[in-house]
């Protein structure tokens, strides 16, 4: 456990109302007591530090000149929300942060009122804003009242095609509406530090409508390396697809950059906002991702998302383990593949290391391709790759390829592409919570014509599947496998080709057979040992495929046993509703057959640890024995509390 820093001004803080009397001397003190906070917690619960490190001065700033609740601040992705939610009344549970019952690692509405939306995936905070600012104006009715709409979208967020489709309907409502760019990618040579300084001044001075003329005007004042300086900012705002020149094409006045870790800059210019802003303002602010401790700022990922750690040091608290994780061994099976297969690309949107393709990345750097937070696009692109004769494998997220379904249909199935879709994260994940789940890829994937759909049992599986995609040109393709550690299985040298839509007999039984598509085969298999002390053997297979269907197979357990279970780690409408449409075609239900389809439960889980989340979807090997033996009538079962 990390030692609590000295927090004096924080301490009086419950809420933003405390910090409307502090002089900005005191709030520049608050954002170095937050800091110091916010390390503090995500050091004993682990988390997303870098980010909300990087917005320690901007969340003091808004919380100090804008009224939340009745003003809305809506974080985009919002995995930098923790210093929000120590300022706004939750720091007492600050430390729960994505434990079970305890705060989430993102804005949810129905933590606070001072999160109106709730976020966890990108580039929906100025849609969602528009919405508030628009209601706003007509009289919408909303318990905490309604003023400023103030969205907050970092540089990878807005590399999103909503972002821009927001900001061009918000350019055309010209509503009063605020868009922070929260910046922390770009580099910028001091003197532009120094210029942007001088300018915050003017923008603090001079009337709203004369910022533009103002800033036009300033850089002839300045000494010649500040000069220099400004216009290598404005060159490099050119060549970006971000720049202040599109923002104002698209309706909105532009203000920036400035420095976002500098109160003296931040404070003046959203006082000035606020007091005079009418349409739609986007303020450019400049940070940088883990601000203000060095192990997160020397740290690759900025720390993204850590363990837990040493406050001191900043190493990790990490358990060792002796299985690889899916994740690893889709990276090496795909870099493995691609050494024989010049036509093998990747394809991934903003999550090389978190798929696994930082290994691919550094072999064949001119094959793999992040096309940052823009699934629709990725999925596209992978389409268009394979139309071209190459072999994609569009590697994302579960819950992140919701977002490009349409483009699956579209442009992928409906043309039969052979994309390869490695989908990881599939099934419950934990920390992060619903939003994260991969819960509905094997509804929305096995019910288009033509897919192949595929789930690993195990890290051995998945090498297979790997291959398997590799070697299938006839239509799209996929597999997906979870978030953590493998079963430890003993693994092959090299990948083997499945037949497509052949699953495996695992274990012959009697009387009742479990079908498992993807990894709940392990506690299949400890259920099957508590289910022997009973004198109950049951036959275990694995599907390994949910499309298409291994009817020969299916249609044997089910003539051969007096019950047939599925199990699978998706929501209704999937694997086990597939096998049941199978079962009522081949009229196997006329013999007398119990069929039972264990999935994720109707509702959204909310976070705690995945085998915690896993009983409460009554998927565990104790829920699974409890199935048989219902079904079997062999005992009576009490109600679970």
């Amino acid at each position: 456990m990390s030692s609590r820093p000295n927090t004096p001004l924080l301490d009086r803080v419950q809420s933003p109302a405390d910090m409307t009397h502090l002089s900005d001397g005191d709030l520049r003190r608050l954002a170095d007591e937050l800091r110091a906070e916010t390390i503090s917690a995500v050091s004993e619960t682990g988390g997303h530090l870098g980010a909300g490190l990087g917005v320690v001065e901007l969340t003091v700033a808004l919380h100090a000149i804008f009224d939340a609740p009745r003003d809305k601040i809506i974080w985009d992705v919002s995995h930098q929300s923790y210093p929000h939610k120590i300022l706004t009344g939750r720091r007492d549970r600050i430390r729960t942060l994505r434990m079970k019952d305890g705060l989430s690692g993102f804005t949810k509405r129905s933590e606070s009122p001072y999160d109106p939306f709730g976020a966890a995936h990108s580039s929906t905070s100025i849609s969602a804003a528009l919405g508030f600012a628009v209601a706003r104006d007509l009289g919408g009715a909303c318990d905490t009242g309604h003023g400023d709409a103030i969205a907050v979208i970092g540089d990878g967020a807005m590399s999103a095609g909503m972002a821009f489709e927001a900001m061009n309907n918000a350019g055309h409502l010209k509503k009063r509406l605020i868009v922070i760019l929260n910046d922390n990618e770009m580099s910028i040579a001091p003197p532009v530090g120094a210029m942007s300084s001088y300018l915050s001044r003017l923008y603090a001075e001079a009337p709203f409508h004369d910022l533009k003329a103002a800033a036009k005007g300033a850089v002839s004042f300045l000494p010649g390396p500040f000069r220099e300086g400004a216009k290598r900012a404005k060159e490099m705002l050119k060549g970006m697809a971000i720049g202040g020149t599109l923002f104002e094409e698209l309706g909105f006045s532009y203000i920036g950059p400035i420095d976002g870790h500098d109160l003296d800059q931040l404070l003046p210019v959203l006082r000035t906002v606020k007091a005079r802003a009418t349409g739609p303002i986007l303020i450019h602010v400049l940070t940088k991702k883990g601000k203000g401790y060095a192990p997160a700022e020397e740290a690759m990922d900025k720390g993204h998302a850590t363990a837990k750690f040493n406050v001191l040091t900043g190493e990790q608290k990490k358990a060792a383990s002796n299985a690889p994780s899916y994740t690893s061994v889709f990276g090496k099976s795909l870099a493995a593949l691609a050494a024989d297969d010049p036509r093998i690309c990747a394809v991934t949107a903003a999550m090389p290391d978190g798929t696994g393709l930082n290994l691919f990345a550094e072999r064949y750097p001119s094959r793999c391709f992040d096309v940052g937070i823009a699934e629709q696009h990725g999925v596209t692109f992978a389409a268009g790759l394979a139309a071209g004769g190459m072999r994609p494998f569009c590697t994302m997220y579960s819950t992140f390829l919701q977002r490009g379904y349409d483009q699956v249909v579209h442009d992928v199935a409906i043309q039969r592409l052979p994309v390869r879709f490695a989908i990881d994260r599939a099934g419950l994940v934990g920390a992060d919570g619903a939003t994260h789940a991969g819960s509905y890829d094997i509804a929305f994937l096995s019910n288009l014509p033509g897919f192949v759909v595929m789930a690993a049992a195990d890290e051995a599986e998945l090498k297979h599947m790997v291959a398997t995609a590799a070697a299938h040109d006839s239509g799209p393709i996929a597999f997906r496998y979870p978030r953590g550690e493998g079963e430890g299985v003993e693994m092959p040298e090299k990948g083997e080709v499945l037949e497509i839509g052949k699953g495996r007999m695992i274990q012959e039984g009697s009387r009742v057979a479990i079908l498992s598509f993807g990894t709940r085969l392990g506690e299949v298999r400890r259920a099957a040992e508590a289910l022997a002390a009973r004198g109950i053997t049951p036959t275990i297979a694995d599907a390994r495929f949910a499309k298409p269907l291994d009817r020969d197979l299916i249609v044997q357990l089910a003539r051969d046993h007096e019950a047939l279970i599925t199990i699978e780690e998706g929501a209704i409408g999937g694997f086990g509703s597939h096998v049941a449409q199978l079962l009522a075609e081949e009229g196997v239900f006329d013999t007398g057959l119990k069929y039972r389809s264990m999935v994720l439960p109707d509702i959204f889980i909310d976070q705690a640890s995945p085998a915690d989340m896993y009983a409460v979807a009554r998927l565990s090997a104790a829920d699974i024995e409890a199935k048989v033996l219902e079904v079997l009538g062999v005992a009576k079962l009490e109600k679970r509390a």
